[in-house]
């Protein structure tokens, strides 16, 4: 181990770059999701959790069949009624 290190090239942020076509955010999701999607990768003797996240997002965008403005009427009737109740 040397006595001293130069980090005068070093560089701040991720290690990795995000591919073309991707971002990277932070997104909170409940414990008992992120450990199912683990699992499922486990299951399947590797792979990544998020991209299997990505991938069931996709999938489920692609097998909408509801316009988006009757999804956010339906969800906010369910939510309101939630409060009423």
């Amino acid at each position: 181990m040397e006595a001293e290190y130069d980090f005068s090239k070093g560089q701040r942020g991720a290690i990795d770059a995000v591919g073309a076509g991707k971002t990277r955010i932070t997104i909170r999701i409940d414990d008992e999701v992120l450990a199912w999607f683990k699992e499922q990768v486990h299951l399947a003797n590797g792979g990544n959790y998020q991209t299997l996240i990505n991938e069931v997002l996709k999938a489920h965008i692609q097998e909408q069949r509801e316009p988006l403005e009757a999804t956010l009427r339906r969800v906010l009737r369910e939510e309101l009624g939630r409060i009423e109740n």
